[in-house]
């Protein structure tokens, strides 16, 4: 039997575009919120590096445009990045009202860092190196207190509810299984919050719960999405076997580490007039390349000394749990991916190309993140186009006519060995053939594995299935851009190509 819930709106996700939408849509009605694991369990609590805003002496909203535009590669939507920079410094106000407790100096005035392609000291932090666990605590709470949201955890959304009617087909909800149990959502609107997909790939940033699920079902139901060729690879994780690898954050390097090869050597002033402050894709390409010629690449950032333990504890204390001390010896990096600039296509509302659906946070293509996103720009974008769409709902009709119940059963994974073999080979191949440096004979190769892969995809392994559809997706758009553009690098094709500007692969 299956069970139905009725809410006003539906959120599925809880990073921090997740539970702002959630919060502020509590104004205008019921909010469900579902969430894979617990609240606490999404890339946002992960984040290190901070918050962009244009918040300190000397910068402005026009300054944060420029070098977010510039970081885009000319594939940035401008009038989302200035509605980007334009609002950016009232939601981290707001924020901070509701609870955040970011780093302030004796004054008051937020501490602010800088990091890789940023123009000015922007970066807004909380603990040090701790922002996005202070942005999650301080949203969960905000949601927790909230009487008219009501949080489902261990929820797996399979697929979204379709309904046609005289005004097409809209969007109604979503099917699930919450703690196996099958489950409708039936909503009024559903917003998708969940997240990004580094786990197609071997070395990632992201949790384990970011398998790409959003795309995928996002693709299913025909709703537009873009940009999936744009995957941007942290250039200095720990360099580790764990899943998911730790984060050294760019702002290690903002304080001044340098990054040497194998043999000692800094090579970054040769590479880039930045130099460790290089944009993204930069740094991480030439981090891979200096591995391959030289082995194992450092970050050295043994010059803070002391004070290394004082502006960043949580890293300091990630590196001594694995027996590293980095006030006195170099850190062991790699390359993982870490941001998907891709998604979901949206206006400046949030709706996607179905109606009723929305997206928001890293699941959605926006536009301002373009080709490769400017460092502390995601925490951001989930407050800014969160507010967004929570303002948008409540202009959203009510009692709308629910879907035909249909009796249907969570499917049954009877084999998990196959299915974590399985997962385990497209994240082996998306890192051998679809990651930093990627060619058409390596591409093609990988989709015919892929497909190979999905036909003996045991039944009833759903996330595996899209973490499929989401790794297929990247690995076509890679294979149809013949340039090189910010996170996308072809090595056959290594030059930016103009006929590419505003060009957008798009389902």
């Amino acid at each position: 039997m299956t069970d139905r819930i009725r809410t006003r709106f539906l959120v599925v996700g809880s990073g921090v575009a997740g539970l702002h939408t959630a919060w502020r849509a509590s104004e205008f009605g019921s909010v469900t919120v579902l969430t894979k694991r617990t609240l606490f369990d999404s890339a946002t609590a992960y984040a290190q590096g901070g918050i962009a805003a244009a918040l300190g002496a000397g910068d402005s909203p026009e300054l944060h445009r420029r070098d977010t535009l510039a970081a885009g590669a000319a594939l940035c939507d401008a009038e989302a990045v200035q509605v980007l920079v334009e609002e950016g410094p009232a939601r981290v106000r707001e924020l901070q009202a509701a609870g955040a407790r970011f780093d302030l100096d004796p004054n008051g005035a937020f501490k602010l860092g800088k990091e890789a392609a940023h123009s000015r000291h922007r970066i807004v932090h909380a603990h040090g190196d701790q922002t996005g666990a202070e942005v999650a605590r301080a949203l969960v709470a905000k949601v927790r207190e909230a009487p008219s949201i009501t949080v489902r955890e261990t929820a797996r959304v399979l697929d979204l509810l379709l309904v046609e009617d005289d005004h097409g087909v809209r969007c109604a909800g979503v099917r699930a299984s919450i703690s196996g149990l099958a489950v409708e959502i039936v909503a009024d609107v559903t917003v998708l919050a969940t997240g990004g997909c580094g786990q197609i790939y071997r070395y990632t940033t992201n949790p384990q719960v970011a398998t790409g699920d959003g795309f995928a079902i996002a693709h299913r139901a025909g709703v537009r999405l873009a940009d999936m060729e744009f995957v941007q690879f942290h250039p200095t994780a720990l360099d580790t076997s764990e899943n998911p690898l730790a984060l050294i954050s760019e702002a290690v390097r903002g304080e001044g580490a340098i990054l040497l090869n194998g043999n000692g050597q800094r090579f970054m002033p040769k590479r880039h007039r930045l130099a460790e402050l290089a944009p993204r894709d930069v740094v991480a390409r030439e981090i891979f390349r200096e591995q391959q010629a030289t082995g194992t690449v450092f970050l050295d950032a043994t010059k803070l000394g002391a004070q290394f333990i004082e502006r960043f504890p949580g890293i300091f204390a990630i590196c001594r749990a694995r027996g590293i001390d980095p006030s006195h010896e170099p850190i062991p990096v790699t390359p993982a991916a870490h941001y998907m600039m891709g998604g979901v296509v949206t206006d400046l509302a949030g709706r996607s190309s179905l109606s009723r659906l929305y997206a928001v946070g890293e699941v959605a293509r926006t536009g301002v993140h373009g080709a490769n996103r400017l460092a502390s720009n995601s925490l951001l974008e989930g407050l800014v186009f969160a507010e967004r769409v929570a303002r948008d709902l409540m202009e959203t009709p009510q009692g709308l006519p629910e879907p035909p119940a249909m009796p249907w059963s969570v499917p049954l994974l009877d084999d998990r060995g196959a299915a974590q073999v399985a997962a385990d080979a497209i994240r082996q191949l998306m890192w051998d053939y679809a990651s930093i440096a990627r060619t058409a004979p390596g591409l093609r190769k990988c989709l015919a594995q892929l497909h190979a892969i999905g036909e003996r995809l045991p039944p009833g392994a759903t996330e595996e299935r899209n973490l499929h559809i989401t790794a297929t997706l990247v690995t076509e758009a890679a294979l149809l851009r013949k340039e090189s553009r910010g996170g996308h690098f072809r090595s056959d094709f290594p030059k930016t190509r103009r006929k590419w500007e505003d060009r957008h692969i798009t389902w």
